[in-house]
């Protein structure tokens, strides 16, 4: 039976104070590290370097490494503890987090730098962190302003059509937002995090700046809304620039004055907003109780509330206790304060308001009560301009002409102080039912957020919505309709609508909404800044970077600042009803983008797309989208207009300038659905003529720092990327991928930057190859993906190849030239590339010139065309030659090519140059004799690398020595004097030395007279030979010549000779590019 024990280390006296552990409590050892002493002792040389051979054996370098896992159950897998670590370990980790689980938190530790220290906060649940503040933020000084208001200008049935539209919004937003919510942990940041980590930094910052401005106007709505109830019902003998009521000019100056003294109390500090907010709440619980408690009074006894009628418009009662034209007085006649109001005297024969004396004063219950019938007159709406009477359509009138006595003492009615229209309503009531992300905006603070949100906002929206549906209904069931059309209440002496309703005193409303609007205010900036701060340490948008930085305790002190000066815009404007609008519209955009983060991660169905709240569907996310999109324009078609450009412009901002952020957001995950439809579609069928572009393949070579060694290929790719086709750049490595993978890396990286330096959009790959030649070949082959596969490759040519060591220059060069025929693509082959232009640069004159000789596709017509929309090369005109041989009418192809490029919409002088047949020339055979010679002898020779040094050295010599020393050397027969560069003049000097030495001819094997030469090849060079005179006589001052590339030799015995063409061809012209058409029609006449 074996035997399993463990060896347990033992400490000497001398080693510490530590005493020996047990057995049982100490690690396993390695009988390695026992013996490790030993072995030093005797000399005995140990390998620092781990086997390959032996992956599970830690080498000393890694014992202490690895010491934990030795002798554990998981030795397979101990290598790989560092980047996969045990199930345990992770679960462990994972139970001791805060507010981020593990991942979350590295990744966001990792893009600031800064490690974040959790601290353990009171954790809330759903009643207190969620429903409460929800409820909070909703219910507030709409409500209590303005409802009634709506209420009798839409009617009931109006009213409740806009109070379901917006119920119906949030509540369709609450659903997405709690998928969202669901959907693994949300930190701190609440809705803006939500937004941009599902939609991604472009819309989340786009969105997260529209969603702070709206909480910021928000703040001047409250703001504007304490200044209306202080200056209205609390101390109205405070209002400055005279008259009864609140000016702009009074809500100005008050609502500076309230602002400046909240932003005091945030930047003393929070906790002081937190602990108001518990009364603040308190206070509009109370208020709406007091309201429901008013309604069933009015079943019993309706409160003593009248409203005195001039015909049939309603009057101000504030200067007057009785309804009536006189009252009697211990028998007496006497007049009332009416008729002093109306009258210019008290006494009966005075002169009156004619509208005064043709219509009696009626006075009514305010309140008739929940069982009297009004909600009968108050079901339709009643709109009208502003500075219309509020009038009581089924009362008893008499119209007179308006003349300027009734026009002095309009002011004693009640009249509309804005125009009415339903969109407007719609636009002022949306801020009532905003603040749904209270819950989600302290996520952080929760104690089980993913089901906290869900059920928490869900509820709040429903209780509200009830109250909402349910005093729209109240309101049009007990209150007259003059008394509700009368937004400030002045027909009831002043006091609020809602507060004649509530029991036991208007006091309780009035002080509920001020405490509400406090309340409300105090959250908006405290929550605004913090907002701005998280967008600023996401570092989404560099200009506002200094808004991240705060007190040191993290209070966002420069944020509040801004929040201050944008919060004070919206009270300058002085107008609760003209800035509530303006915040629907950034609420609304901010939802609508919520409802589509839901959609897009619905319908794009990622794997990460797990939520645990499962009562969503994208078509409830569309929903809500279209009806966001669709109150949008409702509520201000030009405020909406005004909002989409702002969001706009972040939007492309933050994708111009900000940083790169990748967040695994629902956009990115379109764009690769959309990109992968778009890919199969290009699969379909067979591309068409029209629809051709330059899909550049760019080959570069690096230097030895693996960096691009032709930048201004760079430049040349971007010019030529009017084509607006896909761009590659990739380079070959040498070598093994396990060797070479951090130079890969690296090379990559460089051809990045490359890239980023020219502005071109791209993308860049690094092969590692065993030799160049299979790396060119792999990237032809397989470079791209379906239909996005590169049509032509882009290289400089070898400039040293005759001086090249070896001959893997010339042959990668051919190979290439034969591999992208085969594969039917094109060719350009950039010719001294140093000497292009770069992209700051302008050519203010000169031509780019085409030589046509065959015709391979239209490619040659292509390129100026392509390079001409670019401003380098913008100014450059274009000019075609064609070649005319003896038996074509010159005239004629001028004509026709003319009309082809009129066809092709290109504009470019024509010119047909004539070469006629002519014998060939001496210097095409000496040029011939040149380059068979030396073919020959390297291949009879295979000079080896040590004698291909010498050969510089050898060239002088042969150029210093004698004749007759020559022929001495070259009887001797020594092979290392081999003249491997030649001249005309040397030519000469070797011809007549091989005539009269025919030793050295012997030994080569070589017949140098013209008439034994291989004539296919004194033909090629007659005809490089010509043409090359033509072109340079014609383009030699050009920007840029283009030739068409004639194919290598089908035959691989005349690649020797193929790179001695294309040489001679482009002799005495500096910037050059070859052609080579991908056999395929590239260029149409046809629309």
């Amino acid at each position: 039976m074996p035997t399993n024990f463990t060896v347990v280390p033992v400490e000497d006296a001398d080693g510490g104070n530590k005493s020996a552990a047990a057995a049982g409590d100490s690690k396993p050892v390695s009988l390695g590290k026992l013996f490790d002493n030993e072995g030093v002792e005797n000399n005995v040389e140990v390998d620092d370097s781990p086997g390959e051979s032996s992956p599970f054996i830690n080498s000393d370098n890694d014992r202490e490494h690895y010491r934990y896992y030795e002798g554990k159950n998981m030795a397979l897998f101990e290598e790989e503890m560092d980047s996969t670590p045990m199930v345990s370990s992770l679960l462990n980790k994972l139970a001791t987090y805060t507010n981020l689980p593990q991942g979350v938190r590295e990744h966001e530790e990792a893009e600031d730098g800064v490690r974040r220290v959790a601290v353990m906060v009171p954790q809330m649940g759903t009643f207190i962190g969620v429903y409460l503040p929800c409820m909070q933020n909703i219910l507030g000084v709409i409500l209590f302003l303005r409802l009634t208001w709506i209420v009798g200008t839409a009617g009931i049935l109006g009213s409740f059509a806009i109070v379901s539209m917006c119920c119906i919004c949030t509540l369709l937003t609450a659903i997405s937002m709690s998928a969202i919510a669901t959907n693994g942990v949300v930190p701190a940041g609440g809705s803006y995090y939500m937004i941009s980590r599902s939609l991604g930094p472009e819309f989340g910052g786009a969105v997260g700046l529209c969603f702070y401005l709206g909480t910021t106007f928000a703040g001047s709505m409250y703001i504007l809304g304490i200044i209306e109830i202080l200056l209205t019902y609390i101390v109205p003998t405070a209002i400055l620039f005279g008259g009864q009521e609140a000016t702009p000019n009074d809500m100005r100056v008050y609502g500076t004055c309230c602002l400046v003294l909240m932003a005091l109390v945030v930047f003393v500090g929070v906790k002081y907003v937190n602990k108001l907010a518990l009364v603040f709440l308190a206070w509009v619980i109370l208020s709406i109780l007091a309201t429901y408690a008013g309604v069933v009074k009015t079943m019993i006894e309706p409160p003593e509330f009248n409203v005195c009628l001039l015909g049939n418009r309603s009057l101000k009662n504030e200067k007057f206790e009785t309804c009536a034209k006189t009252e009697f007085v211990k028998n007496h006649t006497v007049n009332t304060e009416l008729w002093s109001i109306f009258c210019d005297s008290t006494y009966p024969n005075a002169t009156c308001d004619d509208y005064f004396i043709l219509n009696n004063l009626t006075e009514m219950k305010a309140i008739p009560g929940l069982l009297s019938g009004v909600i009968k007159d108050n079901l339709w709406g009643d709109y009208g301009p502003v500075g219309t009477f509020i009038e009581k359509k089924s009362q008893p009138s008499v119209q007179v002409q308006e003349t300027p006595t009734t026009t002095n003492t309009n002011e004693h009615y009640v009249i509309n102080d804005i125009t009415t229209y339903f969109t407007l309503l719609v636009g002022i009531y949306f801020p009532s039912v905003t603040g749904i992300m209270a819950g989600s905006n302290r996520s952080g603070d929760l104690r089980d957020a993913q089901r906290s949100i869900p059920i928490g906002t869900i509820m709040a929206i429903l209780t509200t919505s009830f109250i909402y549906i349910s005093c729209v209904v109240m309101f049009g069931a007990c209150i007259e309709g003059v008394v509700l059309r009368d937004k400030l209440g002045y027909s009831v002496k002043k006091n609020p609508v809602i507060g004649i309703l509530a029991w036991p005193s208007p006091w309780v409303i009035v002080i509920g909404s001020f405490f509400s609007c406090c309340g409300a205010g105090l959250q908006s900036l405290t929550g605004a800044p913090r907002l701005l701060q998280a967008i600023a340490r996401d570092g989404i948008v560099p200009f506002l970077q200094v808004f991240g930085h705060g007190k040191a305790n993290g209070e966002p002190t420069w944020a509040l600042l801004l929040t201050v000066g944008i919060c004070e815009i919206g009270i300058l404007i002085g107008s609760l009803d003209a800035v509530a609008p303006i915040l629907s519209l950034f609420f609304l955009m901010c939802y609508l983008f919520v409802n589509l983060a839901c959609a897009v991660q619905t319908l794009l169905r990622t794997p990460n797309w797990r939520p645990r709240f499962k009562f969503y569907h994208w078509t409830l996310s569309f929903l809500g989208m279209s009806l966001c999109l669709s109150l949008m324009f409702v509520c201000s078609w030009y405020y909406a207009l005004v909002a989409m450009v702002i969001a706009g412009c972040i939007y492309k901002y933050i994708e111009y300038r900000g940083a790169v952020k990748e967040w695994g957001d629902g956009i990115r995950g379109l764009s690769l659905n959309a990109a992968r439809y778009a890919l199969i579609r290009l699969e379909e069928a067979p591309l068409h003529t029209k629809n051709w572009r330059p899909q550049l393949l760019v080959m570069c070579k690096l230097n030895s720092d693996l960096a691009v060694k032709h930048p201004r290929l760079m430049s040349f790719t971007t010019q030529l990327k009017a084509g607006k086709g896909l761009t590659i750049v990739c380079s070959v490595l040498e070598g093994t991928y396990m060797t070479r993978r951090n130079d890969a890396k690296t090379a990559e990286q460089n051809l990045k930057a490359a890239m980023a330096a020219e502005r071109m959009k791209g993308f860049s790959h690094v092969v590692v190859s065993s030799n160049l030649r299979d790396g060119f070949s792999l990237l032809i082959q397989s470079a791209g993906l379906g239909g996005m596969k590169h049509n032509a490759v882009l290289m400089a040519w070898p400039t040293r190849w005759e001086q090249a060591r070896d001959t893997s220059a010339r042959r990668n060069f051919i190979e290439t030239v034969r591999e992208t025929t085969a594969a039917h693509q094109a060719l350009l082959v950039a010719k001294n590339i140093d000497h292009f232009p770069e992209n700051h640069e302008r050519l203010k004159e000169g031509s780019i010139d085409v030589w046509w000789i065959v015709h391979d596709g239209g490619l040659l017509m292509l390129l100026p065309f392509l390079l001409s929309q670019h401003k380098v090369w913008k100014k450059c005109k274009m000019r075609i030659f064609t070649v005319a041989q003896m038996d074509d009418n010159s005239i004629q192809m001028k004509k026709d090519l003319q009309m082809f490029l009129y066809h092709l919409r290109l504009d470019a002088e024509v010119e047909v140059v004539e070469m006629h047949d002519s014998d060939i020339s001496a210097f095409t055979y000496e040029k011939t004799l040149v380059m068979e010679q030396r073919s020959q002898m390297l291949k009879q020779m295979q000079l080896s690398r040590t004698e291909r040094e010498r050969e510089a050295q050898l060239i002088h010599d042969r150029n210093t020595a004698s004749h007759s020393a020559m022929n001495d050397k070259a009887a001797g027969g020594a092979p290392d004097r081999v003249h491997m560069t030649w001249t005309k003049d040397k030519l000469i000097q070797e011809r007549n030395r091989h005539r009269e030495g025919m030793g050295v001819k012997d030994m080569f094997n070589m017949k140098p007279e013209w008439e034994n030469l291989n004539q296919s090849n004194v033909r090629r060079m007659h005809t490089a030979v010509k043409l090359n005179e033509v072109v340079v006589k014609k383009s030699k001052h050009s920007q840029l010549v283009l030739l068409n590339m004639p194919g290598p030799p089908k035959n691989k015995k005349g690649d020797e000779n193929y790179m001695e063409f294309l040489e001679v061809l482009m002799e005495g012209l500096d910037r050059v590019l070859l052609v080579r058409g991908g056999g395929r029609e590239v260029i149409t006449i046809y629309s």
